[in-house]
């Protein structure tokens, strides 16, 4: 097991989310089978404040987790200098083979707490509560999740071997890797181009036409394609080497960490995106979700871009 400030940090971080969640989590299932917003029993009443209580607990648990994913990736890369051939976070990441899928579940969980505060926060606008037990039956679903991703994330830390030899992200993310990455990285770079801006093409249309499902869905494609593509492609410009893949190597400060400016809006976009859809499902008009998705989706275009085409006014040659 690799023990150092930040991964004891994160570690004891984790047990204070997994106690206090758990006590959310037996409120929540209190108040998903019990909730009735016209009784004036006693009972209910203590409902309301336990609703209230569990309601504070989720939103100190996103409030500190939104920044601890951050600290969690320069973890990584702080500890990428412990093991034999990593260079970076993405050496720590394929250590072991849980790496991959709590980096993602980590995402998913970022998202699903997100949808969690916009029911929370379209109940409190009403003054008779309508979505308290959906949002409690949802944190049902997400707190499975969040102790799913606890448990991997200690696993993790106690099965890597710092006196193991493990790949440098030169090749794992090689187009002569035979994993998926390289698969990825053998897709046509005309193609992929057309894809990224076709889709953020899309997204100012259905903005422009008040579309909401349909601009929901193109975020959600966005993400997937936005991160391909900058693997691929844009990423390359940013270390001006036509081999280097790293999704993780620009969050160093040899590239003055543009990849959490980079990887910051991405999230806000693809995720008020995708609120704007859930909003519309609940059937709740809001034009504060549409505006911020564009503005967060726009700045992630504008600085990808600007990578590729400053090197190539400087250069006149593309990599």
């Amino acid at each position: 097991m690799i023990l150092t400030p930040e991964v004891l940090t994160l570690l004891i971080l984790n047990g204070i989310f997994l106690l206090l969640a758990t006590v959310a989590f037996i409120l929540s299932v209190k108040i998903f089978l019990k909730w009735d917003i016209d009784s004036t029993t006693k009972a209910q009443y203590t409902l309301e404040k336990q609703s209230f209580l569990a309601a504070t607990i989720i939103k100190y648990i996103f409030a500190i987790k939104l920044p601890l994913f951050l600290f969690f990736v320069f973890t990584l890369d702080k500890i990428s200098t412990l093991l034999t051939g990593a260079m970076c976070a993405a050496g720590v990441v394929d250590a072991t083979e849980y790496g991959t899928y709590l980096l993602i579940l980590k995402l998913l969980n970022l998202y699903l707490f997100g949808f969690w505060l916009t029911l929370h926060y379209l109940d409190m606008k009403n003054p008779h509560l309508p979505y308290t037990k959906i949002k409690f039956e949802f944190f049902i679903i997400a707190f499975l999740f969040l102790v799913v991703e606890i448990v991997l994330e200690g696993i993790m830390f106690s099965a890597i071997d710092i006196d193991k030899m493990v790949s440098c992200c030169g090749t794992l993310y090689s187009s002569a890797s035979t994993s998926a990455i390289g698969d990825i990285l053998n897709i046509n770079t005309t193609l992929l181009l057309g894809l990224f801006y076709v889709n953020f093409i899309l997204m100012v249309l259905f903005y422009k036409l008040k579309i909401k499902y349909l601009f929901a869905v193109a975020n959600i494609t966005f993400i997937v394609i936005a991160l391909i593509s900058l693997i691929s492609w844009f990423g390359t410009y940013i270390y001006e080497l036509p081999t280097h893949h790293c999704p993780f190597c620009f969050l160093q400060s040899d590239y003055y960490y543009v990849g959490y400016a980079i990887y910051t809006a991405l999230f806000i976009g693809t995720f008020y995106g995708i609120r704007s859809g859930v909003m519309e499902i609940l059937e709740e008009e809001r034009n504060r979700s549409y505006n911020v998705s564009m503005i967060f989706n726009t700045l992630y275009l504008l600085i990808v871009t600007a990578y590729p085409l400053v090197y190539f006014f400087r250069n006149e040659v593309w990599l």
